[in-house]
């Protein structure tokens, strides 16, 4: 009898597939390579090494480079031209020896000959605004280059130099050793771009009824590429869409401008009492000491006024900046200026903001209310912000960051009003280009290869400091309840991800290799970092392990893979599951309700059971006690099982539950009635938390979110047993729309219909 009881326990174990298996033995399965979405990351990984650890810290031989610069800059606001001077001390702290240096030429993207004009395809499109008709079809090409006057050593004699497009190779005499310094000039000018006209990163904008410019100035100054263990020198050419990689240093930066001009900058302002006025030292003195509101340190009145003066004299305005990895500067004699002090720890920063009168009245109401949210929320889940100031720009057209200053849009109409689409989108640009400081002016990534790593982490942080800024300011929101983020929630990303394969690439790509830059790098890693907060990793999880990054990496060039390291280590959860999905692949998420079948427990055989008994040869007074299933629906269903739980169904049920509990703990016991098979299924390629609301017949829901590993042993579909007391009623997949789903028309049972576009009118027509 031993014998039979296992026969028929193997068949009920493995059932049909027992059989199945029978069928084909004699047919051998090809082999496979291992493609479960599971699996480590260890192909797509570089090997950890003395200079980047498997934990995601830097190793005990990491290293960088340093290059300090002294400059003395003018700029001719009669012809819009910028002069130069620049001494670059170059530290080799490598392990090896450099036989040239190569340093970075970013204004020769707009050299006459430039070939990042050439590198798109395309064809006539079916409009285009003005300025870019103009621009493209009317106008001779923008000379806007760097136009070298000398490289020199230190003792003034000439280094032999070949520029290549963005890049210069300069030739050295002998090898810089390892440990070593060197220290070269150069000298330069180029012609400053519009930066209204022609979209430029930065330049100037004029304004015609004053006769004024405006000028954001960087990528100015030819700058070191960086050297490090993962690309040696990364001289990857600057086409336009992959941003800078770029070396920490100390700056001394002398800027000479007309005199009726204000400037501010990268750095501190070493001779403040020389170009500000008595009444503005005053000013900023209060500033220093007003933590509720920003002072004026120019007024509208003063700078409408200082915008009709014309002086010929020019003033020099000198800068100092520590352990930064670049720098950049506004002077015009149009701007208003504002500051406002923030508490971070025992130290005072100052957030400031600069705007011509074009900008008022939303630039003076929001622009360093933004700037102080921004350093407060990041600040909050990263690091306390390290510099003593954070400067707000505002530029038309705008949204570009440098270390502590970047320049913003959003205008107002003429007469002064704006829509709500301006108000947010101004606050929102400041808040991202502010936050830019931590990611990648402090977390300084390599923005020429990995885009998402300061645009994604950035874009994630703003969502954050948005909603926060809503919570600070309410009165700036109402009447909406929370502020209208455009990245960040789920939903927001979901048509990007469910559109033509064709047009979409993984995040893990170069910028200048994807068709939509702004989802590809900003978007869908936003949402991504927003999911693995949300919905994967917890909040409190989440939040100490992107600290951890953060503060591991301050100051340092970290790489993906030491994000994704770091963040597994800090929490002590496997995502490799999830960089692969969302990061390496363009994978979407649909998950639904594929199957509910109902089942009752009863004392007799089902007739599967069955046809197994009568293939074996057994009777069933053979069996031992069992507890049998059957499906509501079939032959073996009777009304009688529905009278009852499944211990008044079930005789072998209840002799067990009385032989082995003792009546306290069998009134501690559930007495399910139902039992429901659920059959989940994935159309989509991403893995994701299943995560589902089970509704029942008396109004109650219970809500339970299974692991992504659910799907570890079948990608495609998975069951679950539901027993319960109560009847089941509906089933809600995602309910709360938390994964990114991009079809929830499969995510109900019984499933919704929707109404047709004819019902929808009708519906519309009656009332």
């Amino acid at each position: 009898m031993i014998n039979k009881y296992l026969t028929f326990a193997v068949a009920l174990v493995l059932g049909g597939f027992s059989f199945a298996q029978e069928e084909v033995k004699e047919e051998k399965e090809q082999g496979h390579i291992n493609n479960n979405k599971f699996r480590q990351l260890y192909q797509e990984f570089s090997t950890p090494n003395q200079y980047r650890t498997a934990s995601g810290a830097p190793g005990h031989a990491y290293y960088q480079q340093q290059a300090d610069y002294k400059m003395d800059i003018r700029l001719d606001d009669k012809n819009q031209k910028i002069y130069g001077s620049e001494t670059i001390t170059y530290t080799n702290n490598s392990p090896d020896d450099l036989e040239y240096l190569w340093v970075q030429l970013d204004q020769n993207v707009r050299a006459k000959d430039s070939k990042s004009p050439l590198r798109n395809g395309g064809g006539v499109p079916p409009a285009d605004q003005p300025g870019s008709f103009v621009g493209e079809h009317f106008k001779a090409p923008f000379d806007g280059g760097f136009n070298i006057d000398y490289v020199k050593d230190a003792k003034g004699k000439a280094l032999p130099y070949v520029i290549n497009q963005t890049m210069m190779r300069i030739d050295i005499p002998q090898p810089l050793k390892s440990g070593e310094k060197t220290t070269f000039s150069i000298k330069w000018w180029y012609n400053i771009n519009n930066h209204v006209t022609n979209r430029g990163r930065s330049g100037y904008e004029y304004f015609k009824k004053d006769d004024n410019y405006a000028y954001v100035i960087a990528q100015f100054f030819p700058r070191m590429c960086v050297y490090n263990d993962v690309e040696g020198w990364q001289n990857y050419q600057f086409w336009g869409n992959g941003e800078f990689a770029l070396v920490f240093g100390d700056y001394e930066v002398n800027i000479t401008v007309p005199a009726d001009h204000i400037v501010d900058a990268t750095g501190e302002l070493t001779n403040r009492k020389e170009v500000f006025s008595k009444e503005m030292m005053k000013r900023y003195e209060q500033a220093r000491k007003s933590f509720d509101k920003p002072v004026l340190i120019v007024t509208q009145a003063e700078a409408e006024a200082n915008e009709k003066s014309r002086s010929t004299e020019m003033k020099t305005w000198k800068f100092h900046a520590k352990n930064v990895r670049d720098f950049g500067f506004t002077s015009s004699r149009k701007y208003i200026w504002d500051m406002q002090a923030v508490k971070q720890g025992d130290r005072t920063i100052m957030a400031v903001s600069l705007y011509p009168k074009e900008g008022n009245p939303l630039w003076e109401e929001y622009s360093t209310k933004a700037v102080v949210q921004s350093l407060k929320s990041y600040s909050a889940k990263t690091f306390d912000y390290p510099y003593h100031k954070a400067i707000s720009v505002h530029a038309k057209n705008q949204g570009m960051e440098y270390p502590m200053i970047c320049w913003n849009y959003g205008r107002p109409n003429e007469d002064g009003t704006y829509s709500d689409r301006t108000k947010y989108g101004m606050i929102s640009v400041i808040i991202h280009e502010v936050g830019h400081n931590y990611f990648p002016m402090i977390v300084n990534s390599d923005e020429r290869q990995w885009g998402w790593m300061d645009e994604g982490l950035d874009t994630f942080m703003q969502y954050i400091t948005e909603q926060e800024f809503g919570e600070t300011y309410p009165e700036a929101i109402a009447p909406n309840k929370k502020y209208p983020s455009r990245r960040g929630e789920p939903s927001k990303i979901v048509n990007y991800m469910k559109g033509d394969q064709s047009f979409i690439s993984p995040i893990m790509s170069n910028p200048e290799q994807v068709h939509q830059l702004g989802n590809n790098a900003y978007g869908k890693p936003a949402t991504a970092l927003n999911i693995l907060r949300e919905t994967v990793m917890g909040k409190e999880s989440f939040d100490h392990a992107f600290k951890t990054y953060s503060q591991r990496w301050m100051f340092k060039h970290p790489t993906p893979e030491d994000f994704f390291r770091t963040m597994e280590d800090a929490s002590g959860t496997d995502l490799d599951w999830f960089w692969r999905g969302w990061f390496y692949t363009t994978d979407y998420v649909d998950i639904g309700v594929k199957d509910v079948k109902k089942f009752y427990v009863t004392s007799k055989p089902t007739k599967e059971i069955r046809e197994i008994m009568e293939e074996r040869g057994l009777k069933e007074s053979d069996l031992p006690p069992l507890v049998f299933m059957a499906e509501e629906g079939s032959e073996d269903f009777t009304e009688s099982l529905k009278k009852g739980d499944a211990l008044s169904n079930s005789t072998p049920l209840r002799e067990y539950v009385m032989d082995n509990f003792t009546p306290a703990e069998r009134a501690q016991l559930k007495t399910p009635k139902y039992f429901y098979e659920v059959t989940f299924d994935k159309p989509g390629g991403l893995v994701m938390p299943l995560i589902v609301e089970y509704k029942y017949a008396d109004g109650s829901t219970e809500k339970i979110k299974y692991p992504a590993q659910v799907w570890r042993k079948n990608d495609k579909e998975i069951g679950k047993v539901i027993a319960s007391e109560k009847e089941l009623v509906g089933i809600t997949v995602d309910p709360d729309l938390e994964t990114a789903d991009i079809d929830v028309s499969n995510n109900s049972w019984p499933k919704q219909e929707k109404p047709s576009k004819f019902d929808s009118f009708k519906k519309k027509v009656k009332k």
